[in-house]
């Protein structure tokens, strides 16, 4: 084997080492972050903008330009119209590449905040896991008879406590006692009040009747009389 031969395989072999090599440290790299991924799209999305704006006023630029000589210099004019055709195309694959973009930053931020939810919904299962298994199933059961059980307990001392103490009576037959003392009371009183006498009272005297007519009389002219004189 010449010289140069080894000299091109010992060049072979090492370009080969080196993009070996890369392909291994962007492998270790790893992929970008959703963050990190977001934040490029972003900038991109800045980028087009402003080169959307630059655009849009070389069009302003070239329309004016062709106003300007289309009656004079019509050479001038088509050019500039011909340029303003061009940026219009660049503007409008500016406006699909946006959209394109924008589409794609959105599916990120979806499956970022997917991902973030989900990953708190592990932490939570995970938590909750963990809580049951210092619980146990029977243990709950027994607890829950015991609160019962003691509930039915206090609500016996409540009603112990709440009831009468001493002596109970019948409310019908004190009634009914009662009914008969006032009806022997009432038969007391009517037995002291006298008796009504069954003969008539004598009549007032006829004279006595007449003398009291006749001053009620006199009584009526006197009345009269003073009225006459006011």
């Amino acid at each position: 084997m010449s010289k140069i031969s080894k000299l091109f395989k010992g060049s072979s072999s090492s370009g080969s080492h080196s993009s070996s090599s890369s392909k291994s440290k962007h492998r270790s790299r790893g992929a970008p972050s959703p963050q990190e991924a977001i934040h490029k799209l972003r900038e991109t999305e800045e980028m087009l903008t402003k080169k959307q704006a630059f655009l849009e006023g070389k069009i302003e630029q070239e329309l004016a330009t062709a106003k300007k000589h289309g009656t004079r210099n019509k050479r001038v004019a088509l050019q500039a119209l011909k340029r303003k055709k061009r940026y219009e195309e660049q503007l409008k694959q500016i406006d699909g590449t946006l959209s394109t973009i924008e589409f794609q930053r959105d599916a990120l931020e979806n499956s970022h905040t997917n991902t973030e939810v989900l990953k708190n919904m592990g932490y939570a299962a995970k938590a909750m896991k963990k809580v049951h298994e210092s619980l146990d199933v029977n243990n709950i059961e027994d607890l829950m008879s015991d609160i019962s059980e003691q509930q039915d307990i206090a609500r016996e001392i409540t009603d112990a406590i709440s009831g009468p103490i001493g002596e109970t009576f019948d409310e019908d037959e004190l009634m009914a006692e009662l009914a008969e003392l006032e009806q022997e009371e009432l038969e007391d009183t009517m037995g002291e009040l006298p008796s009504v006498p069954a003969s008539k009272l004598p009549a007032a005297p006829r004279g006595h009747r007449s003398s009291a007519r006749r001053t009620a009389d006199e009584e009526n002219d006197m009345r009269m009389l003073a009225s006459w004189g006011t």
